[in-house]
């Protein structure tokens, strides 16, 4: 039923072949199968649609990824069941970046086309149609400079040195790649808009990729000012089923050329693409849960590669991974220069270097230092809002004995127990169990003390340190989007962050220990990520004001204070290619019981040159084992692990494995 070779063989019948994806998790089936296509089908069974056929006698979904007049296989075929619907929603870019994805992430090509194309929405595909493309050039050839439109205007970019070339290079149907460190105070959503906007003169289509939902308002209201209503559509998880469904069709249908999303939509069909972009790649929204688990900036930039597209990854950081797309020459900078930098950005400084430790002793030791009291207080006298970052939500998400500072656990699964109000009962927060009869197994105490602060308990207690004036909190459970100008005190979690009118008066960035001590490889690189984020919203200075609460002698509060993102993700590549870790080299982990692991591995052709490290201890009793490979020998690495897991699967092994290919944790 496979077709692995071709020969000049034709059905007896001479009905037509089709190449069928069978959507089947298993990894030894990651191969197209041979139908013939009945006659009473020949019409609709086109490239892109999807089918039922018969498959190990059960009738399971695909997707017909080709048509062909003969078939290698030797035996007897099977016809195609049916056509679910005569709509090709799977488009030939996408069917070759889906296969492109599958090998990069040993992966399936099914498990890719599931998040590639939506569930079928039947009732938004029998809608009246338009079928008549509304925004993209009909021109086979890209448009020549007479047929695009006005140039877009670049006086958003001229901030940046390379900023209004990136935009003239666009518009003239070329395949720019850039790296861009935004600005504090930046509207980065205005600088996507116009980055579009010049692919769309040229008479082409872009694709744009956002961690989250607000971002994805920020930008759909920026596009719609620039493009006008109508040429361009969005797509996200959160729109429900109809909505998705009905914005995909309109972007496969070629009615709009412009598709924004979070990462829903790194895989959105786009006539005559032109750009992909994405939006603070560092994200870690970027990265999908799901099999193969690939992260949307990889996904765009290996599109990027196969249409020959220009690329643009942004953002107030800078991740290693887009430092070595600049080391390598893969794409070219977009800074502004030095003295613009100074001029843009707000006064910022630590709390634990020696001059304030001279003037405030316990400002190595205090949650809120004078100095950040001082600034708060000031911003508030001259009628600014104040903005407190505090690494942790909730009340007391961590709790501890008063006596002998002993770390409260749950009597049942040893699980950490948390505080929710002022007045409330300690309960755990693995299991949810109530401690209400907690005594220190230790000392027998039972007085409790903080040992983390959240969010709501730091509005608490800045609410009766700055009586009359308004708290607010921006978290899981109430995301801001905005907060209007005047005195206020605004709490919140990292990524919920309130745009201010005008720009915050001062930003305090508490409990950096939080950030900075975190068992992650990628640690230091995120603190700074969401500090920077943070500080773009103050206003510059003299008026705004940056107080991180945290040694200034460490290198992410350094390149915090210069506001020097490059150097500090060349700093960080290069201590990740002296130690061996990502991105400097591929690397994969393997999960799963610790046999199951073991034979996947023994089963596997690695490449000669892979290290094998661990095992490590993983979650519910499983270990974790990582392998390690040159960047060059990442393809054969790949294919061994998918290989194994596919001999793993034919033989039905009972216990699963996780792999992943450059997962966001190692440990």
């Amino acid at each position: 039923m496979t077709a692995t070779r071709r020969s000049d063989r034709r059905p007896a019948d001479g009905s037509p072949v089709a190449r069928v994806c069978v959507d089947v998790p298993l990894a030894h089936l990651d191969r197209p199968f041979d139908y013939l296509v009945p006659a009473e089908l020949d019409d609709v069974a086109v490239p892109g649609t999807r089918v039922k056929v018969r498959f190990a006698g059960q009738l399971v979904d695909g997707w017909l990824l080709s048509r062909a007049d003969d078939s290698g296989h030797t035996g007897r075929l099977a016809y195609l069941e049916k056509v679910v619907s005569p709509e090709p929603v799977l488009a030939p870019e996408i069917a070759r970046l889906a296969r492109a994805v599958a090998d990069r992430y040993a992966g399936s090509l099914a498990d890719v086309l599931r998040l590639a194309v939506p569930p079928r929405h039947a009732r938004v595909e029998k809608e009246p149609r338009d079928d008549q493309p509304a925004s993209v050039a009909p021109a086979e050839e890209p448009a020549s400079a007479e047929e695009v439109a006005d140039p877009v205007d670049p006086r958003g970019w001229r901030d940046y040195s390379t900023g209004p070339a990136l935009l003239r290079a666009l518009t003239d149907g070329r395949a720019p790649r850039a790296v861009w460190s935004a600005l504090p105070g930046e509207d980065w959503a205005a600088r996507y808009a116009d980055a579009v906007a010049a692919t769309v003169a040229g008479g082409r289509g872009a694709v744009v990729v956002v961690p989250d939902a607000r971002d994805l308002d920020r930008l759909d209201a920026a596009l719609t000012a620039v493009l006008g209503p109508g040429r361009h559509v969005s797509l996200s998880a959160a729109l429900g089923p109809a909505r998705r469904y009905r914005a995909f069709l309109a972007a496969r249908r070629g009615r709009v050329p412009v598709v924004i999303g979070t990462r829903a939509a790194m895989f959105a069909p786009v006539d005559r693409l032109g750009l992909v972009a994405v939006w603070d790649d560092g994200d870690d929204l970027h990265s999908e849960p799901r099999a193969p688990y690939p992260h949307a900036r990889d996904v765009l930039l290996t599109r990027a590669q196969l249409a020959e597209a220009g690329a643009l990854v942004g953002g107030f950081a800078r991740t290693a991974e887009a430092q070595l797309l600049l080391e390598t020459g893969w794409a070219r900078e977009v800074v502004a220069d030095r003295a613009t930098v100074r001029a843009r950005v707000p006064a910022i400084a630590p709390t634990g270097d020696d001059p304030q430790l001279a003037r405030d002793p316990g400002a190595a030791t205090a949650r809120l230092p004078s100095l950040a009291w001082t600034a708060a207080r000031d911003a508030i006298r001259a009628d600014l809002p104040v903005l407190v970052q505090v690494p942790r939500r909730g009340y007391l998400p961590s709790i501890s004995c008063a006596d002998c500072r002993t770390p409260a656990r749950c009597a049942h699964c040893a699980g950490p127990l948390a505080l929710p109000s002022a007045g409330g009962t300690p309960a755990c927060r693995w299991c949810a169990r109530v401690a209400a009869a907690y005594a220190c197994p230790e000392c027998g105490g039972r007085r409790l003390r903080a040992a983390v602060t959240g969010a709501r308990r730091t509005a608490e207690e800045l609410g009766r340190a700055f009586p009359g004036v308004p708290v607010r909190t921006s978290g899981r459970e109430e995301v801001l989007t905005e907060v209007p100008g005047g005195a206020a005190l605004v709490v919140a979690t990292p990524g919920a962050e309130p745009v201010a009118e005008g720009g915050y008066g001062a930003v305090l960035l508490l409990d950096s220990w939080a950030l900075l001590t975190r068992a992650d490889l990628r640690a230091g690189e995120e603190a700074l990520r969401r500090w920077l984020a943070a500080a773009a919203l103050a206003r510059p200075a003299p008026a705004g004001r940056v107080v991180v609460v945290a040694d200034g002698a460490l290198a992410p509060v350094q390149a915090l204070l210069r506001w020097d993102a490059a150097w500090f993700a060349g700093r960080e590549l290069a201590e990740r290619r002296e130690l061996g870790f990502p991105p400097a080299v591929r690397m994969a982990s393997v999960t799963g019981p610790a046999e199951a692991v073991a034979d996947l591995l023994a089963a596997a052709r690695l490449p000669v040159d892979a290290e094998v490290l661990g095992p490590v201890p993983a979650d519910e009793g499983r270990e974790r084992m990582l392998v390690r490979v040159p960047r060059a020998r990442a393809a054969a690495l790949a294919e061994a692990l998918h290989s194994a897991a596919g001999a793993r699967a034919a033989r039905k092994a009972a216990d699963p494995v996780r792999l992943q290919v450059d997962p966001l944790s190692l440990f």
